[in-house]
């Protein structure tokens, strides 16, 4: 369904982004944020499912700045390939991205993000810093902007048998941003990856329709 085109960013570099577009008028657009381990196949298919449900997504690929063509697999190898280049890219420049790719689908309408693990993080910034509605599913590096006062909503997914992200962390997301939405799942980290051990599909399905009501209230129905 989708294809492959380039951004330019804000540090005047050109990166690729997969981008899949809805067969009619979209309702809206999705920056997708990847895991780990870049614009793979399995962050593909969530950005063509987003395009199903009638949104322009868009998956920047972040480690373009470090190295193209980054689609890492689910073993030791590709762990820790991945953690190495996010890293190396870090937040900052990840979120200057999100922006580039919401202003490449801006004629889509109003403009959400959607993230899992490092990306659910990236998620969570471009709502505090952007004014991005987002969606971040077990961002383990939240914390430390907890703090910070969000310019949009934000829905929190959270397993709760994760061992990366505790009880008491959830609990820290219910206590410094008590408007925002968030859910638990009896499944463990990475629950919405339909690929490995970690998949949950009872899990995945709830998040994954909680997420698109989230999007249909954000950005959708607009006045």
């Amino acid at each position: 369904m989708g294809q492959t085109i380039h951004l330019n960013t804000t540090r005047i570099q050109c990166i690729g982004a997969y981008l899949a577009e809805p067969a009619g008028k979209p309702k809206g657009g999705i920056v997708v944020i990847q895991e780990i381990f870049g614009v793979n196949a399995h962050m593909r298919s969530v950005a063509d499912r987003f395009a199903e449900a009638g949104y322009t997504a868009i998956a920047p690929c972040f480690f373009d700045h470090l190295e193209t063509g980054v689609a890492l697999g689910y073993d030791e190898a590709g762990y820790a390939r991945g953690k190495a280049l996010v890293t190396e890219l870090g937040l900052e420049r990840a979120v200057e991205d999100v922006a580039s790719a919401a202003e490449a689908i801006a004629s889509a309408g109003r403009i959400g993000t959607v993230g899992y693990c490092w990306g659910g993080t990236v998620a969570l910034l471009s709502a505090l810093r952007l004014g991005l509605p987002s969606v971040s599913y077990y961002g383990a590096r939240n914390l430390p902007f907890l703090g910070e006062q969000p310019k949009a909503p934000v829905m929190f997914h959270f397993g709760e048998r994760d061992r990366s992200i505790s009880p008491d962390m959830v609990q820290k997301h219910r206590q410094m941003l008590p408007q925002m939405e968030l859910f638990t799942y009896p499944a463990d980290h990475a629950f919405n990856r339909d690929v490995g051990d970690q998949y949950d599909e009872g899990s995945a399905k709830l998040a994954y329709a909680r997420t698109l009501a989230f999007f249909d209230r954000h950005l959708a129905h607009r006045a």
